[in-house]
């Protein structure tokens, strides 16, 4: 009887710890699909009594919302009383510019990889068209149109060579754009600084900062390599008349070529033709007359100079500084950024924000790029 009572005692004892182990486990447990209004009166609850929580858990809400918003970049509101227009389509910086010997078109083109050619007569409407020419596996740095504006060529920047595109004029008035097979071979052993084509369509002139200039037939062939012992050059370019190629650098003279070719049209040699000598330091830049007979330079000794250069200088005649200017509102440093003067009729546009030297059209017009924009002067 005794055994039977033992045996009942610590079977309800066991059954009570059990009940005991099972009602502690249960107090925190939830189940899985709980109601929403339990989970909300859970998290109700723990926020009376932590007020932390509702911070935590509404902060990065309040912080989103608060989020400033990226502002654009700031817009050139440049304005002057011969703007015609400001030309918009590059995606990178302009780098050179160009306008066609019938004054038609102006090429512009860009590091974003692209040559935009656009029509003179639309830079008096509202919308101004473009069509791009692709400069694949490179850029431009400069670009020049031919004598028949059938084609244009362009300088590459890392390839420090020529690349020649021929334009195609589809029935509906536009172009198509076809890069030559094969580029220019690369000569230059420092990068280019500028090139041109002859109005006589007989040679092209590239000039690298060191001191070779190279004048090229049309189909890539050096018909010669001059070498301007001018320490370095600063400038070079091809006259209008297509007969010169100068250069002016380090030294305070600006040297003369003339690209000789004889009467079946064949390359003969380039001679030396004459010196302008007068500045007391180096020429920063020059620039031909329209009619290749006067020429304007600029100087680092804060002087301009205006030559007669229709002179017989194979005949040892020289030509003649008939006008000098003081430019003292600008400093030699400031000269020396001058990379090229153009020959402009007065008024000219200011070029305090000018990144692109400005480029004269036949048809009484000129353009200048400001970083990625062209404003585009009409001369009346």
């Amino acid at each position: 009887m005794e055994g039977a009572v033992l045996v009942a005692v610590s079977v309800l004892l066991g059954f009570l710890v059990l009940l005991g182990l099972l009602l502690a486990a249960g107090v925190g447990w939830r189940p899985k699909n709980a109601p929403e209004e339990t989970m909300g009166r859970s998290c109700t609850e723990e926020q009376a009594v932590n007020g932390e929580v509702t911070e935590r858990l509404s902060g990065p809400k309040k912080k989103l919302q608060a989020r400033p918003r990226k502002e654009k970049a700031q817009q050139h509101t440049f304005t002057h009383q011969l703007l015609a227009a400001t030309l918009k389509a590059h995606s990178g910086n302009i780098t050179c510019l160009d306008f066609s010997s019938n004054g038609k078109y102006l090429a512009s083109c860009s590091d974003d990889r692209t040559v935009r050619i656009w029509s003179t007569k639309d830079f008096l409407e509202r919308e101004h068209k473009s069509l791009r020419a692709n400069v694949e596996l490179d850029h431009a740095t400069h670009v020049r149109f031919s004598p028949d504006s059938r084609a244009f060529i362009t300088c590459l920047a890392n390839g420090e060579t020529i690349r020649v595109f021929k334009m195609t004029k589809k029935e509906d008035g536009s172009f198509s754009f076809s890069a030559a097979p094969e580029d220019f071979p690369k000569r230059h052993k420092a990068p280019i600084i500028n090139i041109g084509i002859a109005e006589t369509g007989k040679f092209i002139m590239t000039a690298s900062s060191d001191t070779n200039i190279f004048v090229w037939d049309l189909k890539g062939e050096v018909l010669s390599n001059i070498n301007t012992n001018q320490m370095n050059n600063a400038y070079a370019a091809v006259s209008p008349c297509g007969r010169f190629v100068a250069s002016c650098g380090f030294t305070p003279d600006v040297k003369v070529w003339e690209v000789c070719f004889s009467k079946s049209g064949d390359f003969t040699e380039v001679a030396r033709a004459f010196d302008l000598k007068g500045h007391s330091a180096g020429v920063c830049s020059f620039s031909f007359s329209n009619d290749s007979r006067r020429m304007a330079t600029v100087s680092k000794d804060g002087t301009w100079k205006f030559w007669d250069t229709d002179v017989e200088y194979k005949s040892s005649r020289t030509p003649t500084c008939y006008s000098l200017v003081n430019v003292r509102c600008l400093s030699h440093a400031e000269l020396h950024s001058h990379r090229m003067l153009e020959w402009l009729p007065s008024p000219a546009a200011p070029t305090s924000q000018c990144t692109v030297p400005a480029r004269v059209s036949r048809r009484k017009s000129f353009a200048m790029s400001m970083e990625r924009r062209l404003p585009t002067w009409l001369l009346m």
